[in-house]
């Protein structure tokens, strides 16, 4: 029997109310940092700004439920097309269209509104295209063989390949490990065989092995050969393995989040009795300044708000009876679980420092819409997910 319901009376208020508390933790979390910025940025009201692009990503997100999820899957290739045509604008656009920010040429400067990171909305133009790419292909060869999981692997990877390799010429790490996320948790719940994919691991683990060997055993092949000495990716290694040796540069932001996070101890501070200064301390080290100001509970409060977040969806994925509504919930699962885990690592030490920012808590205009309307997604699939009271 299936017991019908409207869209908006299925509507997942659970999912909703921890978006509410998400809102005010960054809300709390911006202003408490605003002491701690440089002097040209006292006058904004970072907080202000950040209740404002929640806003437009409440809009986002009734637009993304608007449309039935399943008309992504129609749109999936027309998205993925403008994605790619926005990250080649990055490559060929002249400057003040395309202004390079720390070295990397990441971001549009759009007058009125400020830079727009495209890259951002690519993660969900590839979790739309990769969701439907899976769903096809488990339509059209049931049997699961091998040779079919192979066949489904290269479909993935031709369609990931290009924006990957886009975001490693800008350059952009964290990015680029965002998309490997992405990619790799949906391939997970995609059917491939577990011994394909323990394959591909085990290859990924050799190769890595071999280049620390080669790195330790032969330093200058590994510089001249392998990686520059100059690049910016082998100084992040140099000040997450040794901070104190580098604490004047590469070293000095780690550094500054452990004596942060330390000195917070059980209960924090106080709201805005900060004594550490962090640089970016309201973008990708929010949660070092939160630590501070509200100890060890405080950090374990917004730890647990996405532990709850991610349950949900989670819940969500499982609940739903249509794959491509699950592909798209589990893609948005991999982004943020490893956001967070890598945002969150970095700030103590156990992850190289990388740009991402904190999910719905940093302070960010493009990447804060972006996680919305993957939310207005996730909302999508569980307001049209049909009940029945025998399955």
């Amino acid at each position: 029997m299936n017991t019908d319901k409207s869209p908006q009376q299925q509507l997942d208020y659970t999912l909703i109310f921890i978006m509410f508390l998400m809102a005010l933790t960054s809300a709390i979390a911006i202003s408490s940092a605003q002491p701690t910025l440089p002097e040209k940025l006292q006058n904004i009201n970072f907080a202000f700004l950040q209740l404002r692009w929640y806003i437009i990503g409440i809009i986002a997100v009734i637009g993304t439920m608007v449309i039935d999820f399943d008309r992504f899957k129609q749109l999936s290739w027309y998205l993925y097309g403008f994605g790619m045509i926005l990250l080649l604008g990055l490559e060929v656009l002249p400057s003040p269209i395309v202004e390079p920010i720390k070295g990397a040429k990441s971001w549009y400067t759009l007058p009125g509104i400020g830079n727009f990171q495209p890259s951002e909305l690519m993660k969900i133009f590839m979790i739309i295209v990769l969701s439907k790419i899976i769903t096809d292909h488990r339509e059209k060869y049931a049997t699961n063989t091998v040779r079919d999981d192979l066949l489904l692997l290269g479909k993935v990877f031709a369609a990931a390949a290009p924006p990957i390799l886009l975001l490693m010429r800008q350059p952009d790490t964290g990015m680029t490990m965002v998309f490997c996320a992405i990619i790799g948790s949906l391939i997970i719940v995609s059917g491939v065989k577990w011994k394909i994919i323990f394959s591909f691991i085990l290859s990924g683990a050799g190769m890595a092995a071999i280049g620390v060997f080669i790195f330790f055993t032969f330093p200058d092949f590994f510089n001249k050969y392998i990686l520059d000495t100059n690049s910016y990716k082998l100084d992040r290694v140099y000040g997450w393995l040794n901070p104190y040796e580098y604490s004047s540069d590469i070293g000095f932001q780690l550094i500054k989040s452990l004596l942060a996070i330390g000195s917070g101890e059980l209960y924090g501070k106080g709201y805005q009795q900060l004594e550490v200064y962090l640089p970016e301390g309201h973008t990708d080290f929010i949660f070092a300044i939160i630590s501070e100001q509200f100890g060890f509970i405080g950090g374990s409060i917004v730890i647990s708000l996405f532990f709850l977040l991610i349950y949900r969806m989670i819940h969500i994925a499982l609940e739903s009876n249509d794959p491509f509504g699950s592909f798209l919930c589990t893609g948005v699962i991999g982004m943020i679980t490893f956001q967070v885990f890598q945002n969150v690592g970095m700030t103590v030490g156990l992850l190289p420092i990388t740009g991402l920012p904190l999910p719905f808590i940093s302070y960010g205009g493009s990447s804060l819409a972006t996680y919305m309307i993957a939310i207005g997604i996730v909302l999508n699939v569980r307001s049209r997910t049909r009940k029945y009271m025998f399955d």
